[in-house]
């Protein structure tokens, strides 16, 4: 059987980063991922899934992202049930993230600083660089 789940999109909200009674940290937030068609009026719609990061992980995800933040990741789907105060049987359907990739640089003051400036981190300016399609690797 396979499950496997590959999302690319922005965080909802910062990680609500929690640890178990056992201390291992568990990370939950929600991801809008972005349709691939427009609605009738043009606009483009969105998914909002719940995921789910454990251990080192996600400490290190809730450290280093932040609402807003576009990241990709890698999982699989899980379906849990519980019964809540009300007695009711609430279904709950999740990504459980494996691995994640941060796919925007990370704005610290000397990348802030050299925006400021008007001048790269890279060197000189005046070099145009060319990036089309066929030169990226996805």
């Amino acid at each position: 059987m396979i499950n496997r789940t590959i999302l690319t999109g922005r965080l909802v909200d910062d990680t609500d980063l929690r640890y178990t009674q056992s201390g291992s940290a568990v990370g939950n937030f929600r991801l809008a991922v972005d349709r691939r068609f427009t609605n009738d009026r043009g606009e483009r719609e969105a998914d909002f899934v719940n995921c789910v990061i454990w251990k080192k992980s996600a400490e290190n995800f809730a450290n280093f992202t932040h609402k807003g933040s576009l990241v990709g990741i890698d999982g699989r789907i899980q379906t849990r049930n519980y019964e809540n105060q009300q007695g009711q049987r609430v279904y709950v359907t999740e990504v459980v993230v494996e691995n994640f990739a941060l796919l925007e640089p990370r704005q610290d003051n000397h990348v802030q600083q050299s925006q400021q400036n008007n001048m790269s981190p890279f060197g000189n300016q005046s070099d145009q660089v060319n990036i089309t399609d066929d030169d990226l690797p996805f």
